[in-house]
């Protein structure tokens, strides 16, 4: 019979679990099954503490991203529309990039807002993390949040960039975000991790 567990503010409902919960897998080891410029693809060796299976599974090892939602002084926020291989289609987003290895999220913001927008800002703060696909994915999208964010650089794209770059109303943009018009699951995570301040700031 189904039993719901309640943990941390969620129910979670399925069949009797085991008295201890999901167990962890411990890493024997990996390899590597294909370099590309853009990532790394493993082969990552883990075992069952209790059942003693081992399996080989695929993770990605690729760097962390950032993402950046840039306010400007008369409330618009800063969008960027460009062609995404992957879906072979154009695709309405906020700024955001892969970081160095070791660069601070912040900074990282900051430059690919520059490189992608000419935009720079007055003040910058990490809103929060999230984990892109924890199951093939161990890298990170930090989002970043640029106030009063006005264009004042030269555009510094990559050779395969060309962009769109505009502006929106920052209603105008929820409501994008929440109807469907914007399809970008981490540009959406960083929205929605706006979309609480930004309320806070206009109650207050």
């Amino acid at each position: 019979m189904p039993l719901a567990l309640w943990a941390g503010g969620i129910f979670f409902v399925g069949m009797n679990p085991a008295p201890s919960g999901p167990q962890r897998w411990q890493v024997l080891g990996q390899r590597s099954q294909l370099q590309t410029r853009v990532f790394e693809v493993l082969g990552r060796t883990f075992r069952h503490p209790v059942r003693h299976t081992e399996r080989e599974f695929v993770v990605i090892d690729a760097p962390d991203w950032v993402n950046v939602v840039a306010l400007t002084a008369d409330q618009r926020l800063v969008l960027v529309r460009q062609f995404r291989y992957g879906i072979d289609e154009f695709s309405l987003e906020v700024p955001g990039g892969v970081m160095e290895r070791g660069e601070d999220p912040v900074a990282a913001g900051l430059r690919e807002l520059r490189e992608e927008t000419g935009f720079a800002g007055a003040s910058a703060r990490l809103l929060g993390s999230v984990r892109p696909n924890p199951a093939i994915q161990a890298n990170r999208c930090h989002i970043v949040l640029v106030e009063g964010a006005v264009k004042v650089h030269a555009l510094e794209w990559d050779p395969d960039e060309e962009i769109e770059v505009s502006t929106a109303a920052v209603e105008d943009v929820l409501a994008l975000a929440h109807s469907g018009g914007i399809v970008h699951a981490l540009a959406l995570n960083a929205l929605m991790l706006f979309e609480p301040h930004w309320r806070a700031g206009r109650r207050s």
